[in-house]
Formats: C-alpha cells, structure tokens, sequence
C-alpha cells in the first residue's frame, strides 16, 4: 500500500468510500454513556436555577469534550496504534471526568478542571505533532486549535482552585472561549484564520458518530426509565407512565433517525464544504438534541416515581423543556440541509408552548401522556408530509 499522502496517522481518504467507526471509538465512547447518567442524575438532585446553570455548564463541557474528540478521530486512524493509545489515554480522562461531574462544583473541581483541560490540550498537541510538516496549512490548523484550547486551560484550572461563584465565572470564560473560536476559524494574531479548506471531514464518519451520540442519550433515557419503573410497586398508574416513557423515547428516535441521520450523512457527504456543515450541523446544533433528550430522561423518572397529584414545577419544566429542546435542535439539523423548517416540528413547538400554560393543572402522568402524544404527531406527520418528498 502507498504512503498515506496525508501523514502515516491520518486516515486515508478512499474515495467513494465510508470511514467506519471504529471499535476504539466506540469503547471510548463507553464513557459517556456514564457522563450522561452523572448529568441527569446531577439536575435531578439539585433542580434549582443555580443547579440548573450548573448542569448546562457540565452538559456543554461533556459534548465539547466528546465532538472535539470526534473531529480529531475523523481526522487522524484510530486503527494505528499510537492513535489508538491516545483514544485509551482520552477515555481514562473521561472516566475522571465523568465521576467528578456530581461534585464538580464541591469537592472535585480540580479533578474535573485537569481530566477537562488534559484531554482538550493533550489531543491537540498530539495532532500537531503527527501532523507533517510537508502540510503547512492542516499543521498550522492544528496549532492554532492548541493555543485557543490552551488559553482556555488556564481558566478550567484556576476555576477549580476556587470555590462558589468565582469558579462558576471562570468555567463560564473558558467555555465561552472554546465555543467561539470555530466561529472565528481559530484567529491568532500574525498567522490569522484557519480557512475551511483545513477543516475537511468524512462527512458519513462524522454524521455516524454524532448519531451514536443520539443513541447514547437515548439508551440513557431507557435505563433510567427501567431502573426506576423496576424498583416501584406496578400500579396501574405506573404502568401507564412506564410505557408513556418508552413511547417519548421511541418518538425521538424516530423524529431523527426516519429521515434526519441518513438525509444529513448524504449531504454532508456530497457537500463540497463538509467542514462548515459539520461545524454548524453536527459540533453545535446536535447539543439541543442531546440535551432534550436528557431533560426528558429525568422528567420520565419524576414521573414514574410521582404520577398522580398536580405537576410541580420541576416536573412541568422538565416535562415540556426536554421535548422543546429536542425539537428546536431537530428542525435546525434539518434545516441545515434541507433548506427549510419542518412544518410538523414547528407545530410540535407550538403545541408544546401552548400547553406549558395549562401543565400546572395537569397530573404528572396526564402530562407525560399528552407531550408523549405530540411528539407521536409530529414523527408521523413528517413521515406523511416527506412520503411523496424523497430527501435529495
């Protein structure tokens, strides 16, 4: 076989061809399916506005850690073996990571400030060092992602050495710096902008692990719903909310893997600027999707163990907010390679907001039935409406 033209990391780019996913992605992947637990499980015990400024801080941080992760794996071969230990090193980070994320804000700040700032930095500094020098440009790229996630290391670190508010602002900082800069192509002074030409992905490999994501959150939404409906009396009550539950779960999968994940693999795939595409559909518009998903889960378990009475707050935000971010990403994801709004989304929405006034008056169960209910509406509406409306 040739030399890869690309450097003896990189994946060889086959054309017309798929990069799977490899197994070492996946078993990195493991992770997260715990990070995603310790998240819901984290909003569920402190559901307050400051928990729940808390909990989005940690959400944003697990997503960026992972997709961040995802570029570098579409980028470089996971099955070399230098590559390989380094996806090993990463998911002993996110194990750390992962356990410190209920008292992050307590006890174990630092922990997670140095598992965070060592994966972010340690993964950049690697590709930039695999990266040959006899390509200029994706080398560059991968020092300027270096300098703008190490600047950000400093304020994850100093924020876990302090306690209360000021780590809050410091984390704040460093996540803000770590979102803007793809928006900015990673500008440093003198060597200016990474263009998008530097950015190339295998869009099919790229889609395919954003939607193992899905499937992550999703398998986490069933576990929790089991593992609770398990430890309860089976009443009729719960048994009705059980399988509301299952139906919600089952609605999502279907709004977005019917007719999303493949369309969007496909286009991303022919794009002739996959990397924009990924940056836009796949690094920031799949974290309402993820974080829907997980809301759900917890209003699902606040259901299951409260069915009847009033909806409380908890359960009426939880309840009606995790569908509602589920679908605001939906139709963005779909927007951004159809070109327009899903109409059944949209009205899904609507019904959603329509019926956050009424929710109060409503039992936790009758709640779930009904946004279970829309979500069911809007899956087969789209299904209908795009029958006769092949994806192009």
């Amino acid at each position: 076989m040739a030399d890869n033209p690309r450097g003896a990391m990189w994946r060889p780019i086959m054309p017309n061809q798929h990069s799977r996913v490899t197994y070492a992605e996946l078993f990195f992947d493991l992770v997260f399916v715990y990070a995603v637990t310790q998240i819901s499980h984290t909003l569920l015990a402190d559901f307050t506005p400051l928990g729940a400024v808390h909990v989005t801080l940690l959400f944003l941080a697990v997503w960026w850690v992972w997709v961040y992760t995802s570029w570098i794996t579409n980028w470089l071969d996971p099955e070399k073996a230098p590559v390989r230990l380094l996806l090993f090193a990463l998911t002993l980070g996110g194990l750390v990571l992962s356990t410190s994320i209920p008292s992050a804000f307590d006890g174990r700040g630092l922990w997670f400030a140095i598992a965070y700032a060592a994966m972010q930095v340690g993964k950049t500094v690697f590709l930039w060092i695999v990266t040959p020098s006899s390509r200029p440009p994706a080398r560059l790229n991968a020092i300027r992602i270096t300098i703008w996630l190490s600047v950000s290391a400093v304020f994850w670190i100093a924020g876990g050495m302090m306690e209360g508010h000021p780590r809050l602002t410091l984390w704040a900082i460093a996540l803000a710096i770590e979102y803007v800069s793809p928006v900015v192509r990673f500008w440093i002074p003198r060597y200016g902008a990474s263009s998008i030409a530097d950015w190339v992905v295998e869009g099919g490999h790229m889609a395919e692990r954003c939607a193992g994501f899905i499937i992550i959150a999703l398998g986490e939404s069933i576990v929790v719903t089991g593992a609770t409906f398990a430890d309860l009396t089976w009443t009729d009550e719960n048994v009705v909310a059980f399988v509301s539950a299952f139906v919600g779960s089952l609605a999502m999968w279907w709004i977005y893997f019917h007719k999303g994940a493949e369309a969007g693999s496909e286009q991303i795939s022919r794009s002739s600027e996959p990397g924009r595409l990924a940056r836009l559909a796949y690094t920031y518009l799949h974290m309402p999707i993820v974080a829907g998903i997980i809301v759900t889960a917890v209003a699902d378990e606040l259901v299951l163990k409260h069915p009847a009475g009033y909806s409380d707050l908890k359960t009426v935000v939880s309840a009606i907010g995790g569908p509602l971010l589920f679908l605001s990403g939906t139709i963005l994801f779909k927007h951004s390679f159809r070109g327009f709004l899903q109409l059944s989304h949209g009205v899904g929405i609507i019904a959603l907001c329509v019926l956050a006034w009424f929710a109060g008056g409503l039992s936790p169960l009758m709640l779930s039935i009904i946004t279970s209910a829309i979500m069911i509406v809007v899956a087969v509406w789209e299904s209908i409406s795009l029958r006769s409306k092949p994806e192009e």
